[in-house]
């Protein structure tokens, strides 16, 4: 906490403290909350959601909550043993950060810190907003409307071929349903990996029984007639009929209620963080999906929305709000990115930030159950992914954290433990 704060704080009465406030009841929020207790702030921490629920996990939506097999994912926390106060079904509206207050649809809220956690929301197909049978999957409303729809077995248009379209598709198939993905590039997860690396993901779909559509574009959503299914029309005229349509076509940092307040944004959207995570106003700081994080391992600023990064960001917050004996300078926040994807049968995982590499090298058969991709930079390891191979995602995971020197030629052999390949 800045050195104003601190006097702030100090010259007021307990029973007034404005305390830290948290926007965003995800998985960034929520942690920032425990993260202040565990670290010893005893002020007041107030956690503020859009959504009537209580806070919950994201990842299950796509899964298990979807398929019937979990009513929510509601986090494990005791919210009322900690003293952390909810305020959910309250919208952030703006912040006038001169005045260190928050505006909100419930009203104002004043605080000495603020935490923007606000994540990202989804991307909206043009022109199919409102039509009825067009879903997105976000939360745990969305998944809660989907479910029914999965369990009718209706035939089913997904757009987009990501990481989110791919796991809905894989729900979907396994709820029996007929599943038809419309990509606009000429690959699966082309926004995320280059295009000898998606390329083996492409079989996958065929195998699972679903149809993948790549270069295709959505011209329009035609909604159900009465007794029939509606169709989505694309642009070579093709008509798919579809009983409901699931978009997902990426997300966007939710930012666009800070417009006007003062704290800059990005070129995305994003909070510009620094590398303790503060925004561009004193005692305001943003974590998670909504922010981005000057990266000296990769040397450039990384926006990372993964569940991993809205895990990790919270203590470091925390420990800039908190403050540090003077001897005791915060870490940086420089972690390796991690996330996870299960689909089609799969568990995919990556660690790390390929687009700086010099190399590309595999190990294991891309076309077979179990293989894996290192990128290496001048011979040390910065990004890998793993399908089916849990271990070299772990060992490699460590290696890029630690910046370890790797052996080419023995990398490349998947009988070999990674680790065996470090230099």
């Amino acid at each position: 906490m800045s050195e104003q704060t601190q006097e702030r704080t100090r010259g007021r009465a307990a029973d007034a403290e404005h305390g830290v406030v948290v926007v965003g009841a995800g998985m960034a929020g929520v942690q920032t909350a425990v993260a202040l207790r565990e670290q010893g702030f005893t002020g007041a921490v107030t956690l503020i959601g859009a959504e009537p629920h209580q806070p919950y996990d994201r990842p299950p939506l796509s899964k298990a909550v979807l398929l019937g097999t979990a009513e929510g994912s509601a986090f494990d926390v005791d919210f009322e043993a900690l003293d952390i106060t909810l305020r959910l079904g309250c919208e952030a509206l703006g912040v006038r950060p001169g005045e260190h207050v928050l505006d909100t649809s419930a009203g104002p809220v004043p605080y000495d810190a603020l935490v923007l956690a606000t994540g990202a929301e989804p991307i909206r197909l043009a022109g199919a907003e409102g039509v009825p049978g067009v879903h997105l999957l976000r939360t745990l409303d969305d998944a809660e409307r989907l479910r029914p729809v999965l369990a009718r077995q209706h035939d089913i248009v997904v757009v987009g071929a990501g990481w989110i379209g791919a796991e809905f598709a894989t729900a979907a198939r396994e709820a029996g349903c007929a599943v038809t993905v419309v990509e606009a590039a000429d690959r699966p997860l082309a926004g995320a990996l280059p295009a000898e690396v998606a390329a083996p993901m492409t079989a996958w779909y065929a195998e699972a029984g679903a149809v993948l559509r790549t270069h295709a574009r959505v011209e329009r959503v035609e909604p159900a007639a009465p007794g029939g299914p509606g169709h989505v029309v694309l642009d070579d005229g093709s008509r798919l009929p579809a009983g409901a349509v699931v978009v997902g076509i990426g997300a966007r940092p939710a930012t666009a209620w800070l417009a006007g307040s003062g704290i800059d944004l990005g070129p995305h959207g994003e909070v510009p963080a620094d590398d303790r995570l503060r925004t561009s106003v004193p005692d305001v700081y943003a974590v998670g999906d909504c922010a981005s994080f000057p990266s000296a391992r990769y040397g450039e600023r990384l926006l990372v929305h993964h569940w991993d990064n809205a895990l990790q960001g919270p203590r470091t917050v925390a420990a800039a709000i908190v403050g540090a004996p003077a001897d005791e300078a915060p870490e940086a926040y420089d972690p390796v990115p991690y996330f996870w994807s299960e689909q089609f049968g799969r568990f995919v995982q990556y660690a790390g930030h390929h687009t700086a590499a010099d190399t590309t090298l595999w190990r294991g058969d891309p076309t077979g159950p179990a293989w894996s991709v290192c990128w290496l930079r001048e011979d040390r390891l910065v990004a890998l992914l793993a399908v089916g191979r849990p271990r070299d995602l772990a060992q490699g995971r460590r290696l890029i954290q630690a910046g370890t020197g790797m052996d080419p030629r023995l990398l490349t052999d998947p009988a070999r433990p990674l680790k065996a390949a470090a230099a």
